[in-house]
């Protein structure tokens, strides 16, 4: 078997296909691509003509789309199921990685954890505007999240699903920032989901630090 995850190291969306990888225990290559350089080369961008990241290859069948990616992925290999059988379950799954893919990215990642975070860490003063323009967006988004939060251990139920490794590699990155946690910590639901979400094993494992 050759499993390959082709992706930019500090992407958010590489972080939730190698989270998904970490929980089933599926062993993988990595293959580096930065969507951001200005020569992808031609070989990827015949795998993903969009050029952007992860992409996956699984024996010659090849898939881009996190989505697509994270759900082959639960469905092709064996350990522990990462979709609930339950169809409302599963249907809010769904709503919360779409909810996380459109609303959340961007203030929470783009704007809180760019702006406050890395580029300080950088060197770099952060743009104060787009922090704020995010802490306000990011509130917006927490509240619908806190809605739609189950009230068990994981945010659709008992078990871990997709929806939780989705969600948890955009909070690793928002909480970083100060105003963000504190953001977090209004929600009960979401605190408290943090809180045993934080400390799991894989999403230290899969944190690639600080772009230097």
């Amino acid at each position: 078997m050759t499993l390959i995850l082709h992706g930019y190291r500090y992407s958010v969306y590489v972080r939730i296909a190698r989270l998904v990888m970490a929980e089933k225990g599926v062993a993988y290559d990595r293959v580096e691509v930065n969507p951001f350089a200005g020569d992808i080369p031609a070989a990827y961008l015949a795998l993903h003509p969009f050029g952007r990241v992860p992409a996956l290859v699984h024996d010659g069948f090849g898939l881009y789309e996190t989505g697509a990616i994270v759900r082959y992925i639960d469905r092709a290999f064996p350990g522990p199921a990462l979709q609930p059988a339950d169809t409302r379950r599963l249907a809010r799954m769904d709503q919360i990685m779409s909810v996380v893919d459109a609303y959340a990215y961007w203030p929470l990642v783009r704007q809180v954890f760019v702006q406050d975070v890395v580029r300080p860490h950088i060197g770099t003063a952060g743009d104060p505007v787009e922090l704020e323009k995010g802490l306000a967006s990011a509130a917006t988004v927490l509240d619908a999240l806190e809605s739609l939060a189950a009230s068990d251990k994981w945010l659709t139920g008992p078990d871990l699903s997709l929806a939780d490794l989705h969600l948890g590699a955009m909070i690793a990155y928002f909480a970083q920032s100060t105003r963000g946690l504190e953001l977090l910590g209004t929600r009960p639901r979401l605190s408290a989901w943090w809180e045993r979400m934080a400390p799991r094993p894989n999403l230290a494992a899969t944190d690639p630090g600080l772009p230097s």
